[in-house]
């Protein structure tokens, strides 16, 4: 079931998760065969980074391969057949300092839930480079764990000088004829180990005060080049529209990948009781745990995981959400209904008292 308006403002729900990728829906399916009849909160880009993949080689059951927007429409009827519903929303604000929780969307709904899964993941920084909208996807990729097997004996590019750049390298040197790594400074970012270790790999080389200005191809033949610019200062971009001289060369490559991080998408909990860390990512409690410092409140994929963002442990998070939630919300009834009978003797009491008087 999908609708654009699920709720009134009094409905309570079970369970609210926010965020409609592997890890949302992974997290629908369990909670939806719980019986906790769960809404999945979709946002700007439903789907989350997965639609963005052509091809999914790496996930557990599919030995062909399966499209990324594929494996997410799967994902969804699945849930939908157990009961999950779905609707378009972006949450703005959430209080949740008391029950139920009240999640503020942006079309000025409000949403109360029990329990909340938080499963928004996290946005890949692109560079801004033209043609990185069409091609993203094919040929340009922000995963080389994801896609670098796709590149065998192709000449790439990594944007970046920071250490997800170096691991995007190291790792797509294990497929790629060679890999250049393009930094618009003359020095890297990355931690000294990082740098080292892609500075001693014979197949890594790198293009210092550099910058990707534009990706050559098509969605059907993938990236065939791109336009590099140079200028010694660094900062190559930034001096196009002045009186620098700024160098431009054009390369042929066969894929492109930004190695500039990711951004957890948790600005709506930044002013809630949910614990994040410096970068942005939910803190979940010590131990095998989807919880957070919010009881009630769980974390599933890229948005507690700033490690290993991949399909399949994204997927195994918002499992483990949904049977955290599950147990918590059983835990929360058992006590809820062990308090009733005292309610309903001082109830009593006060009556006789008031009787009495």
């Amino acid at each position: 079931m999908s609708t654009d308006t699920p709720v009134t403002d009094d409905t309570v729900r079970d369970v609210v998760i926010v965020g409609s990728g592997v890890a949302g829906l992974s997290a629908a399916v369990y909670t939806a065969r719980a019986d906790l009849e769960p809404l999945v909160l979709e946002g700007p880009e439903p789907g989350g980074q997965l639609t963005l993949t052509t091809e999914v080689e790496n996930y557990l059951g599919f030995p062909d391969g399966i499209g990324g927007m594929e494996l997410i429409q799967n994902g969804k009827e699945q849930a939908t057949r157990f009961g999950a519903e779905f609707t378009h929303g972006t949450v703005e604000t959430a209080t949740l300092d008391e029950q139920p929780f009240a999640l503020e969307l942006a079309s000025g709904e409000t949403l109360r839930t029990r329990a909340l899964i938080v499963a928004t993941g996290a946005s890949a920084r692109w560079v801004g480079a033209d043609g990185e909208d069409d091609l993203m996807g094919y040929g340009l990729s922000t995963c080389a764990t994801c896609d670098g097997a796709f590149h065998r004996g192709d000449d790439v590019l990594v944007i970046g000088g920071g250490d997800s750049a170096m691991e995007e390298a190291l790792f797509l040197a294990k497929f790629a004829d060679s890999v250049t790594v393009v930094h618009r400074r003359d020095e890297l970012r990355a931690s000294d180990i990082m740098a080292q270790r892609a500075r001693d790999h014979d197949a890594i080389e790198f293009r210092w005060n550099t910058e990707l200005l534009e990706i050559h191809g098509s969605q059907e033949n993938g990236v065939t080049g791109a336009t590099l610019v140079h200028h010694p200062d660094g900062h190559p971009t930034a001096k196009l529209d002045s009186s620098h001289e700024v160098d431009r060369e054009t390369v042929d490559v066969g894929g492109i990948f930004y190695g500039v991080g990711h951004v957890p998408n948790t600005d709506f909990l930044a002013e809630s009781p949910v614990e994040l860390d410096d970068a942005g990512y939910i803190r979940t409690e010590p131990g095998m745990t989807t919880e957070t410092a919010v009881e009630g409140v769980f974390g599933a994929g890229d948005v507690m995981d700033p490690d290993y963002r991949q399909a399949i442990t994204a997927a195994g998070t918002g499992s483990m959400a949904a049977l955290d939630a599950e147990a918590w919300l059983e835990t929360r009834d058992v006590a809820e209904t062990a308090a009733q009978p005292v309610v309903e003797v001082e109830a009593e009491a006060e009556a006789e008292v008031e009787a009495n008087d």
